[in-house]
């Protein structure tokens, strides 16, 4: 059996890691397969059951099944034609405003996030939508295109998120606070888009010009519009509002918002055979890779904290001083591999590490939990790798560059980070909504 420190072995599990990542190995080979790998020269072929040990201890974690039961509530959603009503009533209503439009783009995605849990949804719907009515009405291409694609990021922090289910299996939290949690932080970035858009667009008068006034309606069709939020704000309250009440877990809260999407389609006619297998498709795909990242990294999870590799990172970082520099170096290394990695991944591998440090170091794990989503969806808009870049480039019109889109997402970025140095210093606003729950 291999018998090495665990300074060797970190540097070697996370350099193989690495090493599988950069040749484009998907996440869940290069976890499963690193792991299977060193079990056998670390523990010997005994330590072989260990493989399926800890998938079975996965298979039986009951919240995952909140993870289809929202993602398959996002796709029938996005075949149900809410984001053009949403569209329709943000052009009319906001359109006049310099900097309306992409305004509004931003609050539809915001609605959008709180209904689908992905970021993907809101991104490719609003580039679809959104962009090429503000390109043809002459807004900017940095304010057009990074407004969708920071506004699609909210998916990540405004429940329900997929990703917090898997940071909090991985983490030990709550999944309800942590939901009610990211409400406020998520509202508060979504402002911030807003205030920027309206603010630059007033001080450029040529970034983001309004509709001209023979393509408003009068005041009594705008009205008739709002019909438009209706479905959105009942769906949002009976997933959210059930958890905050105490009436429903979050499991139990994905089956109301898988159901209420179905309903939702049905109101609107596009119920049809074909959207329905087509959204159980779009489930059964995200679905199934999620759960092999979940089952790859618990083996992975389970042989790092073996070695005692966890417990020399986690000491290095609580040795880089004492209060508030742990917490900021955290940071600064959540944010450097977001530039980099898929923010699935880097959750299952660093929250073994990092959370166990933070509660040493006395903060509210809770609290902590919140900065590291925050930091997880600005990774989706961080050059070079943001998911949220590239899925912008899928749906942009062929003139524009992915450097065109790199530049409009860093005002974002830039904005993000003071949201999160807001939330740092201000905890109350992470920490306040969840005091306020049923239990």
């Amino acid at each position: 059996m291999l018998d090495l420190g665990p300074e060797w072995l970190t540097l070697i599990l996370f350099g193989s890691l690495v090493f599988l990542l950069l040749l484009g190995l998907p996440l869940v080979f290069a976890l499963g397969g690193v792991a299977t790998l060193f079990i056998i020269p670390i523990w010997g072929w005994g330590g072989l059951p260990i493989l399926a040990n800890r998938t079975y201890m996965a298979m039986d974690m009951f919240l995952l099944v909140a993870v289809p039961m929202f993602i398959f509530m996002g796709a029938m959603l996005q075949r149900c034609g809410i984001a053009e009503d949403l569209y329709e009533l943000m052009y009319h209503w906001m359109g006049g405003l310099r900097g309306g439009l992409a305004a509004g783009t931003v609050l539809i995605c915001t609605l959008f996030a709180a209904m689908v849990g992905i970021s993907g949804a809101a991104t490719t719907s609003m580039g679809l939508l959104a962009l090429p009515s503000m390109l043809k009405r002459g807004y900017k291409k940095d304010i057009a295109i990074g407004c969708i694609s920071a506004g699609g990021a909210l998916g990540v922090l405004i429940p329900p998120s997929v990703l917090m289910i898997i940071l909090a299996l991985f983490s030990r939290q709550s999944i309800g606070q942590m939901f009610i949690a990211g409400i406020l932080p998520g509202l508060l970035l979504s402002g911030l888009f807003v205030a920027y858009i309206l603010i630059r667009c007033a001080l450029q008068k040529d970034m983001g010009p309004g509709v001209p006034p023979e393509e408003r309606l009068s005041l009594g069709e705008r009205f008739g519009l709002l019909w438009g939020l209706v479905l959105p704000i009942l769906l949002i309250f009976a997933v959210m509002g059930s958890m905050f009440v105490g009436l429903a877990t979050p499991s139990e809260a994905s089956a109301i918002g898988a159901f209420g999407a179905i309903v939702s389609a049905a109101v609107k006619r596009r119920l049809t055979w074909e959207n329905f297998v087509s959204a159980l498709f779009v489930c059964l795909r995200l679905s199934a890779m999620v759960i092999w990242i979940v089952f790859a990294a618990s083996v992975f999870t389970a042989l790092y904290a073996v070695t005692g590799a966890a417990d020399l990172i986690g000491g290095l970082i609580a040795g880089v001083g004492e209060g508030w520099w742990p917490i900021i170096v955290m940071q600064l290394i959540f944010f450097v591999l977001g530039m980099f990695f898929d923010p699935t991944g880097i959750v299952l591998l660093t929250t073994p590490i990092f959370f166990p440090v933070v509660i040493q170091l006395g903060f509210d794990p809770l609290w902590f939990a919140l900065l590291f989503v925050i930091n997880m969806e600005m990774a989706y808009i961080t050059p070079p790798f943001g998911f949220n870049l590239f899925y912008m480039k899928a749906v942009v019109p062929p003139g524009i560059t992915m450097m065109d889109i790199y530049r409009s997402s860093l005002p974002f970025v830039l904005l993000q980070v003071v949201g999160l140095a807001l939330c740092m210093i201000f905890p109350g606003i992470i920490t306040w909504l969840p005091s306020l729950m049923v239990r």
